[in-house]
């Protein structure tokens, strides 16, 4: 499902129009990043956690040329579905 799909599917099952969907999702998506680089963690009951975890430095492949390169340490988004959604779609 893109951005749009969910836009227009959030304002068929609300009521809502697709101008106010679009702020409901854009709004959710900042308060995500927002509280992401604030807490490291943000929970939304029913469907999971999205957590930010530190990557170690590491070595790869090019794969164009087979050389090995360094991986920079970083931080990532990591996603734990819940049970509910788990069990919703297995």
């Amino acid at each position: 499902m893109t951005k749009t799909e969910l836009i227009d599917q959030l304002a068929k099952e609300t009521g809502l129009t697709k101008a106010s969907a679009k702020q409901a999702v854009e709004a959710i998506t900042a308060l995500t990043a927002k509280t992401l680089k604030k807490e490291s963690r943000f929970a939304i009951a029913g469907l999971g956690v999205f957590e930010v975890v530190k990557r170690a430095r590491r070595k790869g492949r090019n794969p164009r040329t087979g050389e090995p390169v360094t991986i920079k340490a970083h931080k990532a988004v990591k996603f734990r579905p819940s049970k509910t959604l788990k069990d919703a779609v297995c």
